[in-house]
């Protein structure tokens, strides 16, 4: 069976497509074979970074691997019977048809509470939450008194997440490896840094998640997505010295793959 990879939170703009396209296409270049869906019918960025990476490989006569992205099935909903619900059936049926020619499957969920995203949580094998280093974003995992010291009990996303638990294990199925990963981090050691950092890691304790390695904040992020391309594939496209922005973003994506321990996968590039 695909091991099913979930990239979501309940928040816009925390870098999720990003991730998704950074994390499928690393897994393509080692050489596994990788579905991907993006279950946000209305902006589809994930989708629409891989519908640019086809326009600029063939523009440019590229081969870039690529993962196997799919649009949802549409279904009549005539044919639906009492008690099924559409949006289930429109997944199950594109986790289906890439199952079986797929040694992961990617999710990218929606930045907002849908159904969709509650039936992929529980799909998921391994779900990876970034999370811009703010305590506006943290507030989606749990809340804090005034002072950033204490937590005062989980929010609205961690319960959607235990919810996903609750029904893997009423399956029968293996728990979900849960990974936070820290976004759009400043480089330089600020307080707000610091107290972020402490409070991640006693909430991962208390609700049951993994920290794992995040990515800076950096300009080349903002410039990949308009070609469809990712920091993997500079090389391919004629950047022949990578300067030291680049090199250090490659490190911690490398950092973030190894992280995720993902069945199977060595970072090797």
């Amino acid at each position: 069976m695909a091991h099913i990879i979930v990239v979501g939170n309940e928040k816009g703009g925390a870098g999720k497509s990003t991730l998704s396209m950074h994390i499928a296409t690393a897994l393509t270049r080692m050489g596994h074979k990788v579905g991907a869906l993006d279950l946000d019918l209305r902006q589809k960025s994930f989708g629409r970074y891989v519908e640019n990476r086809l326009k600029y490989a063939n523009e440019h006569g590229l081969d870039l691997p690529t993962p196997d992205y799919h649009d949802l099935p549409e279904i009549d909903p005539a044919t639906l019977k009492p008690g099924e619900n559409i949006y289930d059936l429109r997944l199950s049926a594109a986790v289906a048809t890439l199952e079986p020619d797929s040694d992961f499957i990617l999710i990218d969920c929606p930045g907002s509470h849908t159904r969709l995203s509650q039936v992929a949580h529980s799909l998921a094998d391994t779900l990876v939450t970034p999370l811009n280093d703010s305590f506006v974003d943290f507030d989606l995992l749990a809340h804090i008194d005034g002072d950033a010291d204490t937590i005062t009990g989980p929010s609205v996303y961690s319960e959607m997440v235990w919810s996903a638990r609750q029904l893997r294990a009423q399956a029968g199925l293996q728990p979900i490896d849960w990974i936070v990963m820290r976004n759009r981090m400043g480089a330089q050691q600020m307080v707000n840094k610091e107290k972020m950092g402490k409070a991640l890691d006693k909430l991962a304790k208390r609700i049951g998640f993994r920290v794992a390695p995040g990515f800076n904040e950096r300009v080349i992020f903002r410039e990949l997505f308009p070609r469809g391309i990712t920091l993997l594939d500079l090389r391919d496209i004629g950047v022949k010295q990578l300067n030291i922005s680049n090199v250090a973003a490659r490190q911690e994506l490398r950092e973030l793959i190894k992280a995720l321990n993902l069945p199977g996968v060595t970072p090797d590039f």
